[in-house]
């Protein structure tokens, strides 16, 4: 069966706001895949071959330590792409990608891309864009998890996690949770707790489900806005 090529009406937004032109010429090496919970996409200092527009999938840039704590860097949902650094030159990079909700996502070899980001027109300028916001969402990470407690952190983090999958209900697991945050599992469903007590979200058999948005982005920290913002700005 041949693979399936992405639409116009692709739910992925970079995808969506690219020209037709620039569109046809990548739509064919467009490839629609299934992502598995944990998968790995690439791993520290490895070659990238492939990069990955999520349609529903939700994917995670995650710093391990080297006692293998590890913690969320960035989040990339429909909004982004997966593989930012075949684009910025270098081969050493701290992070790996990691799917943290399965589902379907474009792949797209990280040659063709690159050939089509160096010629210098919409596409360049859409990624740089791009690459603007996640540095904005990495640096702003960084912050919150210095300064804000596990509770507004775990807000903030609900919040762009239904943003990335354009949804309000969404399988997650306090262990899950636990990884992307880098806290124990006993303070994530502490944290859990509070934002379930308030009426902010409801939690049954690891799915979360956001039941008063305005409420939780109300007690989420100003970090939330932030990013959010800076990816709508592309």
């Amino acid at each position: 069966m041949p693979a399936l090529q992405a639409t116009a009406q692709s739910s992925n937004r970079l995808l969506a706001a690219l020209p037709n032109t620039v569109y046809q010429r990548l739509q064919p090496a467009l490839t629609l895949v299934t992502l598995a919970p944990l998968q790995p996409l690439y791993q520290v200092s490895c070659p990238i071959d492939y990069v990955y527009f999520p349609e529903e999938a939700l994917i995670s840039l995650v710093f391990q330590f080297k006692d293998g704590a590890t913690m969320d860097v960035g989040l990339i949902g429909q909004e982004g792409m997966a593989g930012l650094p075949v684009l910025l030159g270098g081969t050493s990079y701290s992070h790996q990608a990691m799917v943290q909700i399965a589902g379907k996502a474009w792949r797209l070899p990280a040659e063709l891309l690159l050939t089509e980001f160096n010629r210098g027109a919409a596409l360049h300028d859409l990624l740089l864009r791009y690459t603007q916001a996640m540095l904005a969402q990495t640096a702003q990470n960084s912050v919150c998890n210095r300064f804000h407690t596990t509770e507004v952190r775990l807000a903030r983090w609900l919040l762009l996690t239904a943003d990335g999958l354009g949804a309000d209900t969404f399988p997650l697991t306090h262990e899950v949770i636990s990884i992307m945050l880098g806290v124990r599992r006993a303070g994530i469903t502490v944290a859990a707790g509070v934002l379930s007590q308030a009426g902010w979200v409801r939690y049954y058999r690891g799915r979360i489900t956001i039941v008063d948005r305005a409420g939780l982005e109300d007690f989420a920290c100003e970090c939330y806005e932030v990013v959010r913002d800076a990816f709508a700005a592309v």
